[in-house]
């Protein structure tokens, strides 16, 4: 299968023209043969998004892998807050995944949008839809000034550029000028302001739900960004930036609109991860929160939308049911050197992604196509 970004750094080779391949049968089958994948690969999501959004109602118990019932609402709840994660994960591999840049200030923009709505709906008393508005345009627009200062220098400096506007705002967020910040206690959301389904205990399913539409949401998005001439542009950029530039390409320009939309996305779900946990956690302004959504892209498998997805799912998951394994009274029983070392969940789980990157450099996602393949060529 022929590299989507084949056709902008060989534009002139005869096997790329539509007079070279009229009349031949391999090109013609290559295509069906991808178009077939791009069939199953549609339905496969819609399977998955068919089995998700009915969990709700599966009254069904899983000792050791959920808290109680599937649709009980400690499972829900944790369900929604891995969905809200994977989809902020899927934001970021637009940024590092398909365009290569390495930002660690990606929290900066889910905080924005987190904390924007929080302030919007109890400071300034905005309706929800407004409120809503009203974080994603002044996110966008932040997301826009810091990409262009950013973006004036390269590789490690970019990276160290973002980190310091993201440990500026999080400086801020912590001192909590004028108190509307909340400091270390973060930003609880004005219960009053928001739906009556988005509250209380017994309306986990809905807010289950409001999770699975961002992810739906951030899919669509990164997936029509992909196909489109400017995610082209974003994979020729991430895989020979000068080449991109003497083809033609205003990487600037490229590089610019990847971070405006990773950006526009990763507020999307501090809005929505706001909704879902009732309120601004000041985790989120972190530069801890940015590197573990770069962990949970590589581990899923970077510049793949599955991966991204998959690997913030896993990672928030392992991370919540790690603690709760650290704290059940079995553990009591262990050697003392076994019940230290499984009582550090990060632990655990930085050996986990260390062996991945090993032995599986493509992350999860790609090591199961490659299994895939293998045994489909038997």
């Amino acid at each position: 299968m022929t590299s989507p970004t084949d056709h902008l750094t060989h534009p002139h080779t005869p096997s790329t023209t539509p007079e070279a391949v009229a009349g031949t049968v391999t090109p013609v089958a290559s295509g069906e043969g991808h178009g077939a994948r791009r069939v199953v690969r549609a339905l496969l999501a819609v399977v998955v998004l068919a089995v998700l959004a009915y969990l709700p109602y599966l009254p069904v118990e899983l000792p050791g892998v959920l808290p109680g019932r599937v649709n009980g609402p400690g499972s829900m709840q944790l369900l929604a807050t891995c969905l809200v994660i994977g989809g902020i994960a899927l934001s970021y591999d637009v940024l590092f995944g398909r365009t290569g840049l390495l930002s660690f200030g990606h929290a900066l923009f889910v905080a924005a949008g987190s904390y924007l709505l929080t302030i919007s709906l109890s400071t300034w008393a905005l309706p929800l839809p407004l409120a809503v508005l009203v974080a994603l345009a002044l996110s966008t627009g932040l997301a826009l000034v810091v990409g262009a200062i950013a973006l004036r220098v390269g590789g490690i400096a970019f990276a160290m550029v973002t980190l310091a506007f993201a440990q500026a705002a999080s400086i801020i967020v912590m001192r909590n000028p004028g108190g509307v910040t909340g400091g270390e206690e973060g930003r609880p959301l004005d219960r009053d302001a928001v739906p009556d389904l988005l509250v209380g205990v017994a309306h986990a399913p809905y807010r289950y739900w409001l999770a699975l539409s961002f992810v739906v949401v951030a899919w669509v998005v990164v997936t029509a960004l992909v196909r489109s001439r400017a995610g082209h542009a974003m994979a020729a950029v991430r895989d020979n930036e000068q080449r991109a530039a003497v083809l033609g390409f205003g990487t600037y320009r490229v590089k610019l609109l990847a971070i405006v939309v990773g950006s526009s996305l990763g507020a999307l779900g501090g809005v929505v991860h706001a909704l879902v946990l009732g309120g601004s956690n000041p985790h989120l302004t972190t530069s801890e929160f940015t590197l573990s959504l770069l962990v949970m892209v590589v581990l899923g498998g970077a510049g793949s939308r599955w991966g991204a997805l998959v690997g913030g799912v896993l990672y928030t998951y392992a991370d919540a049911r790690l603690v709760e394994v650290s704290n059940a009274a079995f553990m009591q029983d262990l050697p003392v050197v076994v019940r230290q070392v499984l009582s550090q969940p990060l632990f655990i789980l930085g050996v986990f992604f260390v062996v991945v990157v090993y032995f599986a450099p493509s992350g999860l996602t790609g090591l199961g196509g490659r299994l895939i393949r293998r045994s489909g060529s038997r």
